[in-house]
């Protein structure tokens, strides 16, 4: 008896080994994957400038990586009220993890990142992007389209609605730069709840309808990983949401990172991963001391 609808995983072009490079960018369900593809000790580097939410802000900053002119004075923006306690400094590129007290040091950090993990970009041989939301926001003052509005003045900020078609051809122009490199493809389960439950499927159906006119196209280094859908279908309920209903719980995580595992991580790897996972959990045991 089938208890669940399960999603079916195309098979991918090339599946992953212990031999791959791996980045990440995109939302912060890229940082839980990454973070457990570095556990079971995978050579991967997780959101350089920190999670991004839309598909603008992850391109910008995989082209940055590919052509990495430094952070500069510029760059560097205050963040939060002006009536803060302790002023941060940071950048529109940046999630706010990155802010600093000082604004060299703000600068030196981001330039220490931005170089290692140009250099990881460069010899890296699969990409995966995890999209969150079409909904951006533009800088009014510079008309660019930020990473993150760090609390700033919201007036200063336009909210916008990316179209299919725009997100498609935004992801076609970089994609088609790099037939060397596998890019797997992925929209967020986090739910947007911000935008209205609306506008969030709204937003969700943009950026599955620019992945599958990509797919269509038939680029043979590109492939799609249905963590949404998983989400929706074979974890149809609110236990396998975290305590804000929002993030998908640990649990929920577990089980789809274990249908990525099975759909893009090659069977000879397994127990290689058992082993890495063993010794992960005993380099983490802290020993009760006795008195």
């Amino acid at each position: 008896m089938e208890l669940i609808t399960k999603v079916t995983v195309a098979e991918p072009a090339k599946r992953l080994t212990y031999r791959s490079g791996i980045l990440m960018a995109g939302s912060c369900f890229a940082d839980e994957v990454g973070n457990l593809l570095k556990m079971y000790g995978f050579n991967v580097y997780v959101n350089p400038f920190g999670t991004l939410y839309n598909p603008v802000s992850v391109i910008n900053s995989l082209s940055r990586l590919s052509s990495p002119s430094p952070f500069m004075q510029e760059d560097i923006i205050c963040t939060g009220p002006r009536n803060a306690p302790v002023p941060l400094f940071c950048s529109f590129w940046h999630h706010s993890r990155f802010a600093r007290t000082a604004a060299q040091d703000f600068l030196d950090n981001a330039n220490e990142r931005l170089k290692n993990a140009a250099q990881f970009f460069k010899e890296a041989d699969t990409v995966i992007m995890t999209l969150g939301t079409a909904w951006v926001f533009r800088h009014i003052p510079t008309g660019k389209i930020v990473s993150n509005c760090h609390k700033i003045d919201p007036g200063k900020f336009r909210r916008e609605f990316l179209q299919t078609e725009e997100i498609f051809r935004l992801l076609e122009n970089f994609i088609t730069r790099y037939p060397d490199k596998e890019f797997i493809l992925t929209v967020s389960p986090i739910r947007h709840l911000k935008d209205g439950a609306h506008g969030n499927n709204l937003s969700k159906a943009a950026l599955l309808m620019s992945i599958d006119w990509l797919q269509r196209k038939g680029y043979g280094n590109v492939s799609y990983f249905p963590a949404y859908e998983i989400m929706l279908d074979e974890l149809r309920d609110y236990r396998f949401y975290a305590e804000d209903m929002v993030h998908p719980s640990q649990q929920a995580v577990k089980y789809i990172f274990e249908r990525f595992t099975e759909s893009f991580i090659a069977p000879s790897e397994y127990e290689q991963m058992r082993l890495n996972l063993k010794r992960y959990k005993q380099a983490a045991h802290i020993p009760i001391k006795r008195e």
